[in-house]
């Protein structure tokens, strides 16, 4: 089994900075994809951010120029650096992870969210 732990969530206010971790551990053998996902109240999920194993990015137009995504293979942590933030990024975030445990066998995992609310 994996498991994801996010961390660093908080309340910041309007323009502030936070910086999420995810860190993946358990029976890893080799992670593919990572990536980030947001929900807010009475909204559906939403990507935000992903990262493959060459370290390509890509973002949700939202949050392009303002969040960066980024991981530290050696240690199996996942990051986003999210900057200028706004009310409407305020939302649950969401760690995900395309992890080979086998040579052949992968699955893909989440993390239990952490919250980020952003308000004056």
């Amino acid at each position: 089994q994996v498991q994801l732990v996010e961390s660093g969530g908080g309340l910041v206010q309007p323009g502030g900075s936070l910086r999420l971790s995810c860190v993946a551990s358990g029976s890893i053998f080799h992670i593919v994809s990572l990536g980030w996902y947001r929900r807010a109240p009475g909204d559906q999920r939403e990507l935000v951010a992903t990262i493959n194993s060459g370290h390509a990015t890509d973002y949700a137009d939202s949050v392009k120029g303002r969040f960066t995504i980024s991981r530290d293979n050696a240690r199996n942590t996942l990051y986003l650096q999210m900057n200028g933030l706004k009310p409407e990024d305020t939302a649950v975030y969401y760690c995900t992870g395309r992890v080979y445990t086998t040579p052949h066998q992968f699955d893909d995992y989440w993390g239990q969210g952490t919250q980020v609310t952003v308000s004056s």
